[in-house]
C-alpha cells in the first residue's frame, strides 16, 4: 500500500505540467520581446540583465521539466523554485504593459 500523503504522479502531471507550460510560454514571450525591441525607458544594462535573467530561468525551467518527465512525473517540485520564476514573469509583464502603454501615447 501506497503512502496516502504522496500525491500520485497522475495528479503531480496535471497539476505541474501545465504550471511549467505556462512559465515556458511567458518566459519565450519575453524572450521574444527582449531580443527584437530596443526598451526606450530601459538602460541597454538594463534590458540585457532582463534578458540574461529570462535565459537562465529557462535554463532553469528546462532542467526541472526534464527531471520532472525522467522520474515519470513521481516528484514534486518545491514552490520555492517558482517564486523567483513567478516574479520574474511579473516583472516582464510590466515591461510588456509599460511598453505598449508608450507606444498608445
Amino acid at each position: 500500500m501506497g503512502d496516502s500523503y504522496l500525491p500520485s504522479p497522475e495528479l503531480l502531471k496535471s497539476v505541474l505540467e501545465p504550471l511549467l507550460d505556462d512559465f515556458q510560454y511567458w518566459f519565450e514571450r519575453s524572450l521574444i520581446l527582449l531580443e527584437n525591441e530596443r526598451i526606450s525607458f530601459m538602460s541597454e544594462d538594463e534590458q540585457s540583465n532582463l534578458l540574461n535573467q529570462v535565459k537562465q530561468a529557462q535554463s532553469e525551467l528546462n532542467t526541472v521539466k526534464m527531471l520532472f518527465s525522467a522520474t515519470g512525473h513521481q516528484v514534486g517540485i518545491d514552490m520555492a523554485i517558482f517564486i523567483p520564476w513567478h516574479q520574474l514573469v511579473r516583472q516582464c509583464w510590466q515591461v510588456s504593459m509599460q511598453l505598449r502603454q508608450s507606444k498608445e501615447i
